[in-house]
């Protein structure tokens, strides 16, 4: 089942607040900030495996009660940075649940090699003459 399938919006909790963003005077009187809390370790949209993932790989921002705390204060609507927080969030754990590729390691072709080498041959040229003037 796909992340943006799944209907976590039962499980997230917000809270808004009073923002340090823009807003002019309206910044002092309306609570725009939005902060997004999901308790990992109670989800039934996420497997075992997920969880552990997600614990493992978002650690940063995870508290000590274990819940994923994110914020979003960049517009002057509390509606529009709910929306914005959300996003954010589908977007964070897609990316923690998306397994890495594996790096296929290579060689060196010879051409590389030998460029390399021929390089270090006129480096060290250049120093041995530098020394010769010296002495």
């Amino acid at each position: 089942m796909e992340l943006r399938d799944r209907n976590f919006l039962d499980e997230l909790v917000f809270q808004a607040s009073r923002s340090s963003g823009p807003g002019g005077q309206n910044v002092n009187k309306v609570s725009s900030k939005v902060e997004l809390r999901f308790k990992i370790s109670e989800s039934a949209f996420l497997s075992d495996d997920e969880k552990a993932i997600i614990f493992k790989k978002l650690i940063n921002k995870i508290n000590k009660v274990g819940e994923l705390v994110l914020i979003a204060q960049t517009d002057r609507s509390q509606l529009k940075n709910k929306e914005k927080v959300i996003s954010k969030f589908i977007l964070l754990l897609e990316r923690a649940l998306t397994p890495q590729k594996k790096r296929v390691q290579t060689k060196p072709t010879k051409a590389s090699v030998e460029r390399r080498l021929e390089t270090k041959r006129v480096q060290a040229k250049l120093k041995a003459e530098r020394r010769d003037l010296t002495d």
